[in-house]
């Protein structure tokens, strides 16, 4: 029995570079599954409620800029606490009325189970709701990056798309990224492990090197 001393229990979390819980869910695009996308990359991100402002003008962007997802070997998928139905109507209505489509699956969970899986549903926000959150899985069905947005505020496609290509260059590369880095811009070297590697880096020339920990270099 629960009493009013007692705390709400926190939402199960996800973590990162872990396998990302597994879904079968029904989609506007018929059933869908985490395997489904393996070997690709996938952007998962749920949305409050149907027919509602500010999740018509994130939808509209994410359809928008689509292609550029799939460029990268990613798709995309959506899902809310709505049915199928209501997914629907609601693509269609973005049709009509904005001229945009909606090329991509959108998961009903009426369940809620993937919503709950993912900590999608945050107390403090709303029990019956998911909340603006989005999930980068890698090709092998881990989960790369996480990023929660309240109710309130839509987020940002660009900056999705610019995390999606420091993943990828972080990857291929082994480097990583500094503050808003974009294709072309300088990447930062992994910081040397011994002394000697320490002096090799800072005189061999290979990278710009401001101390001895901070090297970068251009692709």
């Amino acid at each position: 029995m629960t009493t009013e001393n007692q705390a709400t229990p926190a939402p199960a979390m996800p973590r990162l570079n872990e396998p990302a819980p597994a879904f079968d869910a029904v989609t506007t695009h018929g059933y869908r599954t985490l395997e489904d996308y393996r070997g690709r990359w996938l952007v998962l991100f749920s949305h409050p409620a149907d027919f509602t402002p500010v999740c018509t003008t994130e939808f509209m962007a994410f359809a928008k800029r689509q292609a550029d997802f799939q460029a990268l070997d990613c798709e995309l998928l959506g899902l809310s606490i709505d049915s199928h139905f209501s997914h629907v109507a609601w693509t269609r209505n973005i049709q009509e009325r904005f001229g945009v489509e909606i090329g991509f699956p959108i998961i009903a969970d009426l369940s809620m189970r993937v919503a709950h899986d993912y900590g999608m549903i945050q107390p403090g926000a709303s029990d019956t709701s998911a909340v603006r959150a989005t999930f980068v899985i890698d090709p092998q069905g881990v989960l790369r990056a996480m990023l929660y947005y309240p109710m309130s505020n839509g987020r940002s496609v660009e900056e999705i798309l610019r995390l999606l290509r420091a993943l990828q260059t972080s990857d291929e590369h082994g480097v990583a990224t500094p503050e808003n880095w974009r294709p072309g811009e300088a990447v930062i070297v992994p910081p040397p492990a011994t002394a000697e590697e320490a002096e090799q880096r800072v005189s061999d020339g290979d990278c710009e090197c401001t101390d001895w920990y901070f090297c970068t270099k251009h692709l």
